[in-house]
């Protein structure tokens, strides 16, 4: 028997759907949204561990002198000496990108009691999972983020004195490791009002406060950006980076609706990927501050 018979059952796909649905939400929902570049969502992955490979180069440079010397590629060194010193090979890897965690969606849509149009329902359900599978990857970024960060530093209270000098202290690390990319801060609120509530922080000194909104867009040239608590990392009160250092990224191996036996309706599924992405050369650019709020 053929197997792609069905018995005249209607068999839906739904996995270029779900996989912009799923863009569409974790681009308009996504936290720590400037230091991620936009997610790659792929359907129909093939390979079980590696979602894709980058070419790296860790071949030192070498600056060196031209030798002037006159027995070097001339005289007594012509035909096996060079002016130009020692030549260093340049040599890229290939460096395997893999998947670090899974998403599933397992769910039962009964044409008797689902009280709604059938597609209309699906298409709820595509849009609802994407959100809640947003959130739960929003909670895996700021771990990473807070994991491969290539700087820390600890911030005690949330007194003037402190804030001040950790925000001096992470643009004297910005200047000393030459990271020329601006700088943002995704701050948890209580560090963020802090900021606000500061006595220094006042229009006389060019500062664009409002208590009426409760806005200050920056402070020491960092860009703030109040993030929700609970996508932090326990521990972290704030992540600094640059813009588009990070990706995220899915890789969606199924997502259908099929005819139910067991009820008159059909099963909603889906099966995929993710993991996310950071050079090592871009770590150094992450900087989290730890504390703990009392």
């Amino acid at each position: 028997m053929s197997g792609t018979q069905n018995q005249n059952l209607p068999v839906r796909q739904y996995a270029p759907q779900y996989r912009q649905i799923l863009s569409t939400v974790f681009d308009a929902k996504k936290a720590f949204e400037g230091v991620l570049a936009p997610i790659q969502a792929l359907d129909g992955v093939q390979f079980n561990a590696k979602a894709f490979s980058v070419k790296t180069n860790v071949t030192p440079v070498v600056v060196g002198t031209y030798s002037t010397d006159a027995n070097t590629a001339f005289g007594t060194g012509t035909g096996n000496s060079t002016r130009f010193g020692q030549m260093t090979e340049v040599i890229y890897a290939d460096t395997d990108v893999e998947y670090s965690y899974t998403l599933s969606i397992h769910e039962g849509i009964d044409r008797y009691t689902v009280n709604n149009d059938l597609n209309a329902a699906i298409a709820d359900r595509l849009k609802l999972q994407s959100e809640a599978q947003t959130r739960q990857m929003n909670k895996r970024i700021g771990k990473f983020l807070s994991d491969n960060a290539g700087e820390t530093k600890a911030l005690a209270d949330f007194s003037e004195d402190k804030i001040k000098k950790l925000f001096n202290d992470i643009n004297a690390y910005v200047i000393n490791t030459e990271i020329t990319a601006p700088i943002k801060a995704y701050v948890r609120a209580e560090l963020y009002n802090a900021i606000v509530d500061m006595a220094s922080v006042t229009t006389a000194k060019g500062a664009s406060v409002s208590i009426d909104t409760n806005g200050l867009v920056k402070y020491k040239n960092v860009t703030l950006i109040e993030t929700p608590a609970q996508y932090f990392a326990e521990g972290v009160l704030a992540i600094f980076a640059p813009d588009g250092i990070v990706i995220p990224f899915v890789g969606i191996q199924t997502a259908r609706t099929i005819e139910a036996q067991e009820f008159d309706g059909v099963k909603f599924q889906a099966a995929a990927k993710g993991g996310t992405f950071i050079l090592d050369d871009n770590k150094k650019a992450l900087i989290k501050v730890t504390g703990t709020i009392v």
